[in-house]
């Protein structure tokens, strides 16, 4: 891209958009719920057990560390996106920044994420509907898939009430454990052992298990933050969205003091970080352990409303990732059709099959099934992340040349805190090779890479150059 184009294209943002075609079907309170509730899913609620299993108290800090950089990853992404708010923004930042071969392996690869995501979130979904009847896990997976499939085709605006639903749900949920667990500890009610902060530094310290243990579990903290980037996704179809999208971006310190590190620190005060374990969600053990009546119940519909959450998310923004690399002629051109209703059907059909493997892996191997899937998402996020965060730097690079113009919503201390981010996420990469899930990630990342490089001639001989 010439600066000349840079400049047309800055300061013409919202023509762009008009040109997608898509309706502004997203209100301010719905994009506001979705960035609250839009990342709390499977990786807290479920995924969480194992994680304290393996570090102890000391995945707060993991989640405080993991949190500071997503915090300067959204603030990077808010402030392209203020810059030029487009749907497939990942995609084409990468484009305008990186090139056209850099915007079409992001684009596959944020598609890949929120398949794999789907995946996971239809696995555990299995596995709270057989809380209360015995159903095997397929086929509940296969019925949400179908399910959140056509609440998708119908209209963004369904998509977006029904998240707005089940964000506020989740919201509600770890609100009302957080107080529940607060009044625990003060009033020592109900039958929890010995519920006390203290559990948090006297049984074993803060790192009972080791400082490696502890760095080890960021491969799931990170899997657990999947999401708080859909945010941008729905730039194209939010109603005034440098406004709402700035709004939603500032909320995220909050959400993650609250929503992640507040909850962790609660439940592991009412309980020892001893009592939960892989496989079980550390929300429906606590209830279960102050005994309030029905309460598990309740939170394992909660926990299954977070995996339909997320499922709705990943099918929403996977067809419009399909659509934005249709046209720039980097997936097949029928893929950029849009319904009478202003929504991608052909790439939501096309999502929704591959996503029937995840149904076959619950089929064939179902105790594993979440943990497959869930390192070959973190491999592709942290590739996603890292992307935004190296176009933040050549576009602050370009900014001071004169090239593009300056955005009024500035990331603090950048490039610092970007290289930082960027180490951060460099790190996690490193920590993969250190387990069986983390190798796997790395083997299915390596060839994922591949695939896309063998895909990329194919698809660019039909590229019309502009």
């Amino acid at each position: 891209m010439t600066a000349s184009e840079g400049q047309l294209s800055a300061t013409a943002p919202d023509s762009a958009n008009a040109d997608e075609g898509y309706s502004r079907g997203l209100s301010p309170r719905t994009i506001q719920m979705i960035a609250i509730g839009g990342a709390i899913g499977t990786g807290l609620f479920y995924g969480a057990g194992g994680a304290i299993e393996q570090a102890g108290p000391a995945l707060i800090l993991c989640y405080l560390a993991a949190g500071l950089a997503i915090f300067v990853i959204m603030r990077a992404l808010g402030e392209l996106l203020t810059y030029r708010p487009v749907t497939g923004s990942f995609a084409e930042y990468a484009n305008e920044f990186l090139g056209r071969f850099a915007g079409y392996a992001t684009g596959w690869t944020y598609w890949a994420v929120w398949v794999a995501t789907c995946m996971a979130e239809i696995t555990v979904a299995g596995k709270y509907v057989q809380y209360w009847f015995d159903i095997p896990q397929w086929v509940t997976a296969l019925v949400v898939l179908g399910v959140m499939f056509v609440m998708n085709l119908v209209s963004v605006r369904l998509f977006g009430e029904g998240e707005f639903w089940f964000s506020a749900i989740k919201v509600t949920a770890i609100v009302a454990m957080i107080v529940i667990g607060i009044g625990v500890l003060i009033f020592h009610f109900g039958h929890a052992t010995n519920p006390t902060p203290a559990n948090l530094w006297n049984d074993g310290g803060v790192f009972p298990n080791g400082f490696g243990q502890a760095l080890l579990a960021l491969q799931i903290v990170v899997f657990a933050y999947v999401g708080v980037e859909l945010v941008g996704v729905t730039a194209g179809e939010a109603r005034d969205p440098k406004k709402t999208l700035r709004k939603a971006i500032n909320t995220l310190p909050f959400r993650i003091g609250l929503f992640y590190i507040g909850a962790l620190i609660v439940i592991m005060s009412v309980s020892s970080w001893r009592t939960f374990h892989a496989g079980r969600s550390p929300f429906v053990e606590v209830f279960q352990q102050i005994g309030i009546p029905g309460a598990a119940g309740i939170i394992n519909f909660v926990l299954l409303t977070a995996a339909l959450s997320s499922c709705n998310s990943g099918i929403y923004s996977t067809g419009r990732m399909l659509r934005s690399l249709s046209q720039r002629a980097e997936a097949p051109a029928a893929l950029g059709g849009l319904s009478r209703r202003s929504v991608p059907a052909p790439g939501i059909a096309v999502s929704a099959a591959v996503m029937v493997i995840g149904v076959a892996v619950n089929y064939f191997s179902p105790d594993k099934a979440f943990n497959y899937v869930t390192s070959v998402s973190t491999m592709g996020i942290i590739f996603v992340w890292g992307v935004i965060l190296v176009c933040h730097l050549i576009y602050r690079t370009k900014v001071r040349q004169g090239i593009l113009p300056a955005s009024d919503y500035r990331l603090p201390g950048a490039p610092v805190t970007t290289a930082l981010a960027l180490g951060f996420l460099v790190l996690v990469v490193v920590l993969l090779f250190f387990t069986d899930g983390g190798r796997t990630a790395l083997v299915v990342g390596v060839a994922w890479g591949v695939l896309v490089c063998a895909g990329y001639p194919l698809l660019s001989r039909r590229h019309v150059t502009s």
